[in-house]
């Protein structure tokens, strides 16, 4: 937005100024609208702090009561939808009683410019139904990248003639060779060698060399070997905690991970959303924490409670 050098700056509270460029009036923005601008936040000297432009999404906000001449609220119920400003906003108020957090970049004295343009508003009832019917529609096609998912893992277990074991999450898994020591625990720390592959059989992780190697995986400075990580903690995807805690130590097996044990509806870097993961791997050891032993329900018996027999009172002669 360029600042128009004939018109003069309007004062507002705690030493803010602005400037409002409006080709098109019309209502003005209110309490609780809903609104959907573009910003770019500078200094004095025009260093570029913020900017919804480089970021690629505007901001979208309900206008509310002011916290501080920052937020732009007060300017905001000022203009209308299309109308763009320049809005200069002291340092001083804005660390006020809180100076040492003031960072380098600002001088005391010096203003926090902010350059605005307002693109949509809402009431809130427009913005609630627009939100529910993304929702809506979001759910459906979610729905339908489920069907598509299932139906993918079908054909690759298929295809392959594998014969996994399925739990009650829908985790599947094939043990290739069961290891002799005990199953890890939570809280165990487990030492996993892994290659983690899509269904289409493209390579997105391996803490095996020859296996990245081949799959044409570049991953530079990672160290080869096996991945430490306390179990149940959260530390992986739950189609992990959940696999590896039953594999005893020292077992090799294939993970078929369901997204929703994985990345699910967003996926993850190259992962697609809705996509079953595919884990060749192998627990390695297995150092164990002490557990608190597990608690027996203590066995009762119940007293028999016998029937008193009735006697009869003696007859008096």
């Amino acid at each position: 937005m360029a600042v128009n050098a004939s018109a003069q700056f309007k004062k507002a509270d705690k030493g803010v100024e602005y400037q409002i460029i409006s080709n098109n009036p019309g209502r003005k923005l209110a309490l609780n609208d809903v609104i959907t601008f573009e910003a770019v936040q500078k200094t004095d000297k025009d260093s570029v702090l913020f900017s919804t432009y480089k970021q690629g999404q505007p901001v979208k906000t309900q206008v509310r009561q002011s916290n501080s001449p920052a937020d732009l609220m007060n300017i905001f119920q000022l203009m209308s939808v299309n109308d763009s400003a320049c809005v200069k906003v002291p340092v001083d108020s804005i660390f006020k009683g809180h100076e040492e957090q003031m960072p380098p970049m600002f001088t005391k004295g010096g203003n926090v410019v902010f350059n605005v343009k307002v693109l949509k508003a809402q009431t809130l009832d427009e913005a609630m139904a627009e939100r529910n019917a993304a929702m809506a529609k979001f759910k459906a096609e979610g729905e339908k990248m489920k069907v598509a998912e299932a139906g993918l893992l079908t054909k690759y277990i298929a295809a392959n003639k594998l014969a996994p074991k399925t739990t009650a999450s829908g985790l599947k898994y094939i043990l290739k060779s069961a290891g002799t020591k005990p199953k890890p625990l939570a809280g165990d720390t487990v030492y996993v060698n892994y290659t983690g592959h899509t269904l289409e059989g493209k390579i997105f992780d391996s803490s095996i060399e020859a296996d990245a190697k081949a799959g044409g995986l570049q991953q530079p400075g990672r160290t080869y070997e096996p991945i430490s990580f306390a179990l149940g903690t959260g530390r992986v995807i739950p189609g992990w905690d959940e696999g590896l805690a039953l594999l005893n130590e020292g077992s090799k097996a294939t993970f078929l991970i369901p997204s929703n044990l994985a990345y699910g509806e967003r996926g993850q870097g190259s992962i697609e959303p809705f996509s079953t993961l595919v884990f060749d791997l192998e627990l390695v050891k297995v150092v164990r924490v002490k557990h608190n032993p597990v608690a027996t329900k203590a066995t009762t018996t119940k007293k028999k409670v016998g029937v008193k027999k009735r006697v009869a009172p003696k007859k008096k002669n």
